[in-house]
Protein backbone atom coordinates (compact mmCIF):
# COMPACT_ATOMS: atom_id res chain seq x y z
CA UNK A 1 0.00 0.00 0.00
CA UNK A 2 0.91 3.59 -0.88
CA UNK A 3 -0.51 5.05 1.55
CA UNK A 4 2.36 5.52 4.52
CA UNK A 5 4.01 6.94 2.04
CA UNK A 6 1.03 9.39 1.24
CA UNK A 7 1.19 10.12 5.12
CA UNK A 8 4.48 10.91 4.83
CA UNK A 9 4.66 13.70 2.22
CA UNK A 10 3.23 16.80 3.91
CA UNK A 11 6.26 16.39 6.42
CA UNK A 12 8.83 17.71 3.76
CA UNK A 13 9.18 21.15 2.58
CA UNK A 14 10.04 19.76 -1.08
CA UNK A 15 6.51 18.80 -0.79
CA UNK A 16 5.07 22.89 -0.52
CA UNK A 17 8.15 24.10 -2.94
CA UNK A 18 6.02 27.13 -4.27
CA UNK A 19 4.35 28.22 -0.79
CA UNK A 20 8.23 27.77 1.27
CA UNK A 21 9.73 29.46 -1.53
CA UNK A 22 12.04 26.36 -2.22
CA UNK A 23 13.51 26.61 1.88
CA UNK A 24 14.38 22.66 2.10
CA UNK A 25 15.53 23.21 5.90
CA UNK A 26 12.09 23.84 7.24
CA UNK A 27 11.76 21.70 10.30
CA UNK A 28 7.79 20.00 10.80
CA UNK A 29 5.27 20.07 13.34
CA UNK A 30 2.38 17.54 12.49
CA UNK A 31 -1.04 17.51 14.95
CA UNK A 32 -2.34 14.35 14.84
CA UNK A 33 -4.42 11.39 16.47
CA UNK A 34 -2.32 8.27 17.77
CA UNK A 35 -3.49 6.12 15.28
CA UNK A 36 -1.34 8.25 12.86
CA UNK A 37 1.60 7.71 15.10
CA UNK A 38 2.99 4.34 13.21
CA UNK A 39 3.29 6.38 10.14
CA UNK A 40 5.24 9.29 10.93
CA UNK A 41 7.74 7.02 12.66
CA UNK A 42 8.61 5.35 9.51
CA UNK A 43 9.05 8.80 8.58
CA UNK A 44 11.55 9.58 10.89
CA UNK A 45 13.13 6.40 10.27
CA UNK A 46 14.17 7.49 6.66
CA UNK A 47 13.69 11.59 6.91
CA UNK A 48 17.74 12.07 6.89
CA UNK A 49 17.40 10.32 3.48
CA UNK A 50 15.11 13.06 1.99
CA UNK A 51 16.66 16.31 3.07
CA UNK A 52 19.28 18.53 2.95
CA UNK A 53 22.54 17.01 5.20
CA UNK A 54 22.68 20.45 7.01
CA UNK A 55 18.44 20.21 7.59
CA UNK A 56 18.32 21.20 11.54
CA UNK A 57 16.42 18.28 12.12
CA UNK A 58 17.75 15.67 10.03
CA UNK A 59 13.99 15.96 8.37
CA UNK A 60 12.60 14.13 11.38
CA UNK A 61 9.06 15.52 11.42
CA UNK A 62 7.67 16.34 15.05
CA UNK A 63 4.53 14.77 16.34
CA UNK A 64 1.61 16.81 18.84
CA UNK A 65 -0.50 13.86 19.29
CA UNK A 66 -4.47 14.85 20.06
CA UNK A 67 -6.99 13.38 21.64
CA UNK A 68 -9.74 11.31 19.61
CA UNK A 69 -13.03 13.19 19.10
CA UNK A 70 -15.60 10.64 20.18
CA UNK A 71 -18.23 9.90 17.00
CA UNK A 72 -21.75 10.46 18.62
CA UNK A 73 -22.50 7.11 18.64
CA UNK A 74 -20.48 6.07 21.36
CA UNK A 75 -16.87 6.87 22.94
CA UNK A 76 -15.12 3.74 20.66
CA UNK A 77 -14.51 4.31 17.02
CA UNK A 78 -14.46 7.46 14.63
CA UNK A 79 -16.97 10.02 12.92
CA UNK A 80 -17.59 9.06 8.93
CA UNK A 81 -18.78 11.27 6.29
CA UNK A 82 -20.77 7.68 5.54
CA UNK A 83 -22.54 7.98 8.68
CA UNK A 84 -24.62 11.35 8.99
CA UNK A 85 -25.69 10.32 12.14
CA UNK A 86 -22.09 9.54 14.20
CA UNK A 87 -21.40 13.25 13.96
CA UNK A 88 -22.79 17.23 13.83
CA UNK A 89 -21.74 19.30 10.39
CA UNK A 90 -21.10 22.69 9.90
CA UNK A 91 -23.99 22.77 7.20
CA UNK A 92 -26.83 20.81 9.74
CA UNK A 93 -29.74 23.05 10.87
CA UNK A 94 -30.78 23.75 14.21
CA UNK A 95 -33.27 20.98 14.08
CA UNK A 96 -30.62 18.41 12.66
CA UNK A 97 -28.39 19.41 15.78
CA UNK A 98 -31.42 18.90 18.49
CA UNK A 99 -32.34 15.46 16.51
CA UNK A 100 -28.76 13.94 16.71
CA UNK A 101 -27.75 14.78 19.80
CA UNK A 102 -31.15 13.65 21.54
CA UNK A 103 -31.50 10.72 19.40
CA UNK A 104 -27.79 9.48 19.10
CA UNK A 105 -25.50 11.11 21.46
CA UNK A 106 -24.37 8.14 23.70
CA UNK A 107 -25.44 8.16 27.22
CA UNK A 108 -23.32 7.40 30.22
CA UNK A 109 -26.04 8.30 32.40
CA UNK A 110 -28.00 5.12 34.46
CA UNK A 111 -30.72 3.36 33.33
CA UNK A 112 -33.61 4.48 35.91
CA UNK A 113 -33.34 8.04 37.40
CA UNK A 114 -33.13 6.66 41.22
CA UNK A 115 -29.52 4.77 39.87
CA UNK A 116 -28.60 7.96 38.18
CA UNK A 117 -29.11 9.68 41.73
CA UNK A 118 -27.15 7.09 43.48
CA UNK A 119 -24.03 6.04 41.40
CA UNK A 120 -23.81 9.68 38.88
CA UNK A 121 -23.49 9.12 35.11
CA UNK A 122 -20.02 7.22 32.97
CA UNK A 123 -18.44 10.90 32.31
CA UNK A 124 -16.01 8.59 30.21
CA UNK A 125 -18.72 6.88 28.20
CA UNK A 126 -20.95 9.82 28.16
CA UNK A 127 -20.37 11.64 24.54
CA UNK A 128 -22.57 14.73 25.41
CA UNK A 129 -20.01 15.48 28.41
CA UNK A 130 -16.81 14.23 26.20
CA UNK A 131 -17.89 17.00 23.84
CA UNK A 132 -18.93 19.75 26.13
CA UNK A 133 -15.00 19.19 27.13
CA UNK A 134 -14.38 20.51 23.22
CA UNK A 135 -16.80 23.45 22.79
CA UNK A 136 -18.25 24.88 26.36
CA UNK A 137 -16.13 27.66 27.11
CA UNK A 138 -16.91 28.45 30.84
CA UNK A 139 -14.77 26.17 32.78
CA UNK A 140 -16.56 26.56 35.95
CA UNK A 141 -19.86 25.68 34.29
CA UNK A 142 -18.03 23.02 32.93
CA UNK A 143 -17.15 21.21 36.43
CA UNK A 144 -20.32 21.86 37.64
CA UNK A 145 -21.48 19.52 34.79
CA UNK A 146 -18.56 17.23 36.03
CA UNK A 147 -19.79 17.39 39.93
CA UNK A 148 -22.92 17.22 39.19
CA UNK A 149 -23.49 14.30 36.56
CA UNK A 150 -20.95 12.77 37.47
CA UNK A 151 -22.43 11.67 40.70
CA UNK A 152 -26.19 12.45 40.11
CA UNK A 153 -25.89 14.61 42.58
CA UNK A 154 -27.94 18.40 42.29
CA UNK A 155 -30.26 20.08 40.36
CA UNK A 156 -29.03 21.70 36.91
CA UNK A 157 -26.85 18.91 35.26
CA UNK A 158 -27.48 15.63 37.34
CA UNK A 159 -29.43 13.38 34.35
CA UNK A 160 -28.14 12.63 30.71
CA UNK A 161 -31.50 15.05 29.40
CA UNK A 162 -29.91 18.16 31.32
CA UNK A 163 -26.26 17.81 29.67
CA UNK A 164 -27.60 16.95 26.40
CA UNK A 165 -29.91 20.10 26.36
CA UNK A 166 -26.30 22.30 27.41
CA UNK A 167 -24.47 20.42 24.79
CA UNK A 168 -27.35 21.27 21.89
CA UNK A 169 -27.52 24.97 23.16
CA UNK A 170 -23.68 25.45 22.57
CA UNK A 171 -23.82 23.91 19.31
CA UNK A 172 -26.48 25.38 18.06
CA UNK A 173 -25.00 28.98 18.61
CA UNK A 174 -21.27 27.76 17.13
CA UNK A 175 -22.57 26.23 14.05
CA UNK A 176 -25.08 29.33 13.39
CA UNK A 177 -21.74 31.67 13.36
CA UNK A 178 -20.45 29.54 11.11
CA UNK A 179 -22.60 29.75 9.17
CA UNK A 180 -23.34 33.51 9.07
CA UNK A 181 -19.24 34.06 8.50
CA UNK A 182 -19.31 31.38 5.59
CA UNK A 183 -22.15 32.61 3.81
CA UNK A 184 -20.70 36.04 3.56
CA UNK A 185 -17.15 34.12 2.10
CA UNK A 186 -17.58 34.79 -1.74
CA UNK A 187 -15.79 32.17 -4.78
CA UNK A 188 -13.24 35.05 -5.47
CA UNK A 189 -11.77 34.92 -1.76
CA UNK A 190 -11.59 31.07 -1.64
CA UNK A 191 -9.61 31.04 -4.64
CA UNK A 192 -7.48 33.53 -3.16
CA UNK A 193 -6.92 31.47 -0.61
CA UNK A 194 -6.45 28.26 -2.17
CA UNK A 195 -4.38 29.82 -4.62
CA UNK A 196 -0.69 28.18 -4.80
CA UNK A 197 1.05 30.87 -4.20
CA UNK A 198 4.22 32.23 -2.42
CA UNK A 199 3.34 32.82 1.50
CA UNK A 200 5.33 35.56 3.61
CA UNK A 201 5.89 34.39 7.27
Amino acid sequence: SAFPAIQAVPSFPSSFSVPFKGDQHLPCLIPCAIDQDPYFRVTRDIAHKLVPKDHPLKGKPSLIHCKFFPPLTGAEGKMAASDENSAIFLTDTPEDIEKKINNYAFSGGRQTAKEQREKGADLDADVSYQWLRFFLDDDVELKKIEEQYGSGQGEDYWSTGQVKKKLIEVLKDLVKRHQEIRAKITDEEVQEWMKVRPLDF
